[in-house]
């Protein structure tokens, strides 16, 4: 009987190497699969609502084009000096409607309103506000000025809570000229 004769070792480890380095060359010229990811703005850090952004506050990531939330951003450019309405969280997606800006505030208000900043007389009701909820306005004697404002976003300062509201024009003169007398209270609708 014949024993089969096994192949030296060195002369495997060759073939294999071979074979690998060609593996290595077929992959390395193989076209590579297109990029389908598109630009989403996110946000670097935490960040606060009513503090406007910089450059430094939000990257740009890639990202299936399946998981981008529509009316995201894309560039920092679209979302610098812009304002959070709410408070958005790290590698969050920053979209349009979460920005509060000369270019959606006014879609935000309407044609016929305006936005009104105002100081309220007691500072810890900012903190029970938050973009969306609807405020009525009222003077220190008891006199309603509004109704139904819708808070656009609340703005803390060393003079106290800056509330900016949503109202008709028509009711906007009389709360802003109001809160320049005096600070003004609000109630949660």
């Amino acid at each position: 009987m014949t024993r089969a004769r096994m192949p030296h070792p060195l002369t495997a480890r060759r073939a294999l190497a071979g074979a690998l380095v060609l593996a290595a060359v077929a992959l390395a010229i193989r076209p590579s699969p297109t990029d389908t990811s598109v630009p989403v703005l996110v946000a670097a850090r935490p960040l606060a609502p009513g503090v406007a952004l910089a450059a430094p506050d939000v990257k740009v990531v890639r990202a299936p084009p399946d998981l981008r939330p529509p009316a995201a951003l894309s560039d920092p450019g679209q979302a610098v000096a812009r304002v959070p309405a709410g408070a958005i969280g790290e590698g969050e997606a920053i979209t349009q409607v979460r920005l509060v800006g000369a270019d959606n505030l006014a879609a935000t208000v309407g044609p016929d309103g305006a936005a009104v900043p105002v100081r309220l007389s007691d500072d810890g009701v900012a903190d029970l506000l938050y973009p969306g909820v609807l405020v009525d306005v009222i003077t220190s004697e008891r006199v309603v000025l509004a109704r139904d404002a819708a808070v656009l976003t609340v703005r803390p300062s060393d003079a106290g809570a800056l509330v900016l509201l949503a109202l008709p024009r028509s009711e906007a003169a009389e709360v802003a000229a109001a809160a320049l007398r005096d600070p003004v209270a609000v109630t949660l609708r």
